[in-house]
């Protein structure tokens, strides 16, 4: 076996530690700006609506290096993956400079034409929040490549390492710049933006470590190596452009949560944080399996892949099982640090009950599974079945749900578990064929 249940653990479990370390820290974000106002709040959300869309598709084209050095590692090929990390690294610092170009220059337009309903104070929060971390987009491309190739390397305890620096920062910041100097919504976005510079700047130098399977140290170059990049942007495009649309569409939810006013998006915003241990394994877990199943793909072990994806399944799970029975039992209760309205507080804690039974039944097979598919190059199927079900079931039935039966909140909830259940089903399909095992480029 590639993979022994001791290695897992080492590649899993600091996952897991970063993963709930980046929640709680958005959550300790979050409770911080609340108490600025729910103006802050909603001006916050509305903005890493879009910032995760520029995160995810760096992430996107990180996740295609990282599997295309996977591949190599596999082939027991150590040369062409250090080359290949290298023109990821430099084709992720040119993508991420021209989209902060982007963002500074047109943030206007683009705030109005997404959120334009909102409230004079919720735009001009997330004006100042926008316009200060699109700073950090740079260097949050270079550690999101750097340590998708920590994960390929199985070393996720120093991206776990380097995270907690990164958080503390972040915390630390939030508390001297929104209370100490009390400059709000601007004080937490310098605090995020200063932490990830930190970050980039960390991991960057691990980097050159001769002593690490995938290195940087000796195959520096500012030339672009476009077969390389052609093998990156394969696996990178299709999942950008899968997450790019899903993000888009995301956007779209919440401008019309946005019409629904501040009360929905301030429940929006509590809920996404909160439902957000509902998968926190399952987050881990589904970086883990990437990095395995590349490299079994690579080596061109299927079997193997397969066994490791079941077992890998089961656990994420389980475990979203028992987070989803604790928020069941304490929901009221974590509501009440967030010091929302009655009216807020009841319709978030609607539509977290909802989330907590429908993630353990659908989510897994929707989010974990299809990065096997991906892992082995089966990119261009998984990317079409989720531009379907998120345009056609999370974005079309959370207006009809609005327009028709004004179910407000929750059914931008309900919409969105109807979009797991039809990508559960494909993907399941899809996985118990042969044809991905046969999609691996050369």
């Amino acid at each position: 076996m590639l993979y022994t249940d001791k290695d897992l653990k080492k590649l899993i479990i600091p996952l897991i530690f970063e993963q709930l370390l980046a929640i709680l820290v958005g959550l300790v974000d979050t409770v911080m700006i609340a108490g600025v106002g729910e103006a802050a709040v909603s001006g916050v959300s509305l903005v890493d609506s879009i910032n995760v869309l520029v995160i995810n598709v760096t992430a996107a084209v990180a996740t295609g290096g990282a599997v295309s050095a996977g591949h190599f590692l596999g082939k027991k090929d150590p040369k062409n993956a250090n080359r290949l990390s290298w023109q990821l690294l430099l084709f992720s610092v040119w993508f991420s400079i021209i989209v902060t170009a982007i963002f500074l220059g047109a943030h206007a337009p683009m705030l109005k034409t997404a959120f334009g309903q909102v409230e004079p104070e919720v735009m001009e929060n997330a004006t100042v929040y926008l316009m200060i971390t699109s700073l950090s987009i740079c260097p949050l491309a270079v550690y999101n490549s750097c340590a998708a190739l920590f994960r390929t390397m199985n070393d996720s305890k120093t991206t776990m390492l380097i995270s907690i620096l990164m958080n503390l920062i972040n915390v630390v910041g939030n508390s001297i710049l929104i209370y100490g100097a009390g400059i709000g919504v601007a004080g937490a976005a310098i605090a995020t933006t200063v932490s990830r510079i930190a970050a980039a700047v960390i991991i960057m130098r691990l980097m050159f470590n001769p002593g690490r399977q995938i290195s940087f140290r000796g195959y520096i170059t500012w030339k672009m190596d476009f077969q390389m990049i052609r093998k990156i942007l394969y696996i990178g495009i299709p999942n950008g452009l899968e997450n790019s649309l899903f993000q888009l569409g995301k956007i779209l939810t919440m401008s019309l949560i946005s019409t629904f006013g501040t009360t929905a998006i301030a429940a929006n915003a509590v809920c996404g944080t909160l439902a957000s241990f509902n998968v926190l394994p399952g987050l881990a877990i589904n970086l883990a399996l990437l990095s395995v199943a590349s490299v079994c793909a690579g080596a061109g072990a299927f079997d193997q892949a397969r066994y490791y994806t079941k077992k890998l399944m089961k656990l994420a799970t389980g475990c979203t099982a028992v987070i989803s029975g604790m928020i069941l039992l304490f929901t009221p209760l974590l509501l009440k640090v967030y010091q929302l309205t009655p009216q807020t507080e009841k319709l978030a804690e609607q539509v977290l009950r909802w989330n907590a039974v429908f993630v353990v039944l659908f989510w897994v097979p929707s989010f974990t599974l299809p990065n096997t598919l991906r892992a082995a190059g089966d990119v261009v199927w998984t990317m079409m079945i989720a531009i379907v079900s998120m345009w056609t079931f999370r974005i079309g039935f959370a207006y009809f749900f609005s327009r028709y039966f004004h179910w407000s909140l929750l059914g931008v909830w309900i919409a969105m578990s109807i979009d797991w259940i039809f990508r559960a089903i494909c993907y399941e399909s899809r996985y118990h064929g042969h044809k991905w095992e046969k999609c691996m480029k050369s």
